[in-house]
């Protein structure tokens, strides 16, 4: 197995990532990603193991790949820590969402592949888990309005806006103009008046 190049490997990587998105993890195949990434016959599998490595590797690359750049999210919250700030961080979700439909509609089919996966599912539990209570302490910590069901309950709620829009956005038959003003009267509903 190959590991002399980071470069190709990232490159392999995301292209698993769209072959995900587009084609599900049946779809998921050495043979797939090659194409996708436009290398020869054979190099996905001179860098992975096996299906379940690359499973697993695109699984840990998609969370590094939909990490908002740190130096952006410090920007945000040296920002006084209000609803409105609230709104804004709700949006930046969906602008990463836009941006990078297939990095997230491949999270979503690696999600329900963990279902049957039990390894991945403990990673993907671990790691959601982990954002989830640094959401929690960031925004009880940086005094913004509610506690911590207020985080989980804005985590519930964006998590399923952004299913209905990446998968169905018909249903909500919104365009993405008013997708903005449904964040901000989410967050309305949600987050209590400081």
């Amino acid at each position: 197995m190959v590991r002399t190049n980071p470069e190709r490997r990232a490159a392999l990587l995301h292209a698993a990532i769209d072959v995900l998105a587009e084609e599900g993890a049946r779809g998921l195949t050495f043979r797939a990603v090659d194409e996708r990434a436009a290398v020869p016959k054979g190099t996905a599998s001179n860098y992975f193991a096996g299906r379940d490595a690359l499973l697993r590797e695109a699984g840990q690359y998609l969370f590094v790949r939909l990490t908002p750049d740190p130096e952006y999210v410090a920007e945000r919250m040296s920002r006084p820590p209000t609803k409105a700030l609230d709104v804004v961080l709700m949006r930046d979700i969906v602008e990463r969402a836009r941006s990078d439909r297939n990095g997230f509609l491949a999270m979503l089919e690696l999600r329900l592949e963990a279902t049957r996966r039990p390894e991945l599912r403990e990673a993907f539990t671990e790691h959601y888990r982990a954002n989830l209570e640094e959401n929690v302490r960031a925004h009880v910590e940086g005094g913004f309005p509610g506690d911590r069901s207020t985080v989980v309950m804005l985590y519930l709620a964006m998590t399923g806006l952004l299913v209905e829009y990446l998968t169905l956005p018909g249903v909500l038959d919104a365009a993405e103009s008013s997708l903005d003003d449904l964040v901000a009267s989410l967050v309305d509903v949600i987050v209590p008046e400081q």
